[in-house]
């Protein structure tokens, strides 16, 4: 009986199809999502809203964003605005604790 694949060829074509399904399962921007939800509400917490507002509701905005592109299932766009979201989080948390040293020091 003739073999249609080498076991050389089932082999690759089995690390193909894993690789794929992995892949997709990596798709979805969890961890980053999750980053950028955790930023925007230190920063809220900091203090944010008063000292850096513009750059706090940017990360909102962003964050709203990510959360539409989730919904379309784009999970490049939700990947992008996430990790813009946190950046923009950290960059008004910032703003805070400079204006908090300017106030002690």
């Amino acid at each position: 009986m003739a073999y249609l694949f080498s076991s050389a060829t089932f082999r690759g074509l089995f690390l193909a199809v894993l690789c794929a399904v992995l892949a997709g399962c990596a798709g979805v921007p969890a961890q980053e999502m999750s980053n950028a939800r955790q930023a925007i509400k230190a920063a809220r917490d900091a203090g944010a809203s008063q000292v850096a507002p513009q750059k706090l509701n940017e990360a909102q905005s962003l964050l709203e964003r990510a959360e539409a592109d989730l919904q379309q299932r784009d999970f490049r766009g939700a990947r992008r605005n996430a990790v813009q979201a946190r950046g923009r989080a950290t960059e008004a948390l910032s703003a805070v604790q400079t204006a908090n040293r300017n106030e002690t020091g």
